[in-house]
């Protein structure tokens, strides 16, 4: 796919999130012309330049989703758009309603009105689990994404949209496997929710060849689900030690996610569901 990509500007979202900087790194390992990487965090844009050593086609942009002059000026001249900015954690979501919904379902609407406007070639919307058959503000949040992104693939002209919906992702920051091993190496037990509770897992390298496997043959109007082992979350954590504290379910829980809604209709492609919407 080198002469898909050669010469191509894609600005990422959230650029210095744990998926986003992977994507960032495979999409610098091909021909394109720059990556703009889109972050809030300072921070996380600067670890971004570490990771990938000053690589001159990456461009760190800071600044808010939900500044819509600044959205537009990012975007100016890209081809392709990523958007994985989002509030992701479920206790933080839930405990910050307004600040929740602001980022990720109104940031969401003012980056795919930006982009009606700009054209671009694509606009990959990044989602989760959480978004089917939801129970969690967060997965509310993120279904609104998606029903956003749908929207904007029957009324818009030239641009391809379409999301991607993942799982959890091991690597991630603040995933339960950080918090693990920090409590591992005090000697406490590890913290569990419900030691009936499953869920959908895989690594932060197969999630971003995901993502850029679907940029790359993405159609119009389609929402991408890769197929992903279930785990049960108690046999992860004696990977690590046995013993562990039961905390209880936080509101918003599920005990059991589901990759496919109940009234989804997916189509099987092989590793992953394709999704018309």
């Amino acid at each position: 796919m080198a002469e898909f990509w050669a010469g191509k500007t894609v600005m990422v979202t959230g650029g210095g999130g744990s998926i986003a900087s992977e994507v960032i790194a495979k999409l610098l390992a091909k021909p394109v012309h720059a990556v703009r990487a889109f972050d809030v965090s300072e921070d996380s844009l600067f670890r971004l330049t570490h990771r990938v050593e000053g690589n001159p086609r990456l461009r760190t942009l800071l600044g808010d989703i939900r500044d819509r002059e600044r959205v537009k000026m990012a975007i100016d001249g890209v081809d392709m758009i990523l958007h994985t900015a989002a509030i992701k954690n479920i206790e933080i979501s839930e405990a910050n309603v307004p600040e929740t919904l602001r980022v990720n379902v109104e940031g969401t609407v003012n980056l795919v009105e930006c982009c009606m406007r700009e054209k671009p070639d694509r606009f990959l919307f990044v989602s989760s689990d959480k978004a089917a058959d939801y129970t969690s503000l967060y997965g509310v949040s993120k279904y609104a994404g998606e029903k956003t992104v749908m929207w904007a693939s029957r009324v818009a002209m030239k641009t391809i949209y379409g999301c991607v919906r993942l799982g959890n992702v091991m690597e991630t920051k603040g995933n339960v496997f950080e918090r693990w091993f920090k409590e591992h190496g005090k000697g406490e037990p590890l913290s569990l929710t419900h030691p009936d509770m499953k869920r959908f897992f895989m690594h932060v390298g197969e999630a971003s060849d995901f993502i850029v496997r679907t940029l790359e043959t993405m159609g119009n109007g389609c929402i991408y689900v890769p197929k992903m082992k279930e785990y049960s979350v108690i046999d992860l954590a004696k990977t690590i030690s046995p013993n562990v504290n039961i905390i209880g379910v936080r509101p918003g829980e599920k005990m059991r996610e589901a990759l496919i809604a109940s009234h989804e209709k997916p189509e099987d492609r092989g590793d992953h569901w394709l999704i018309r919407g």
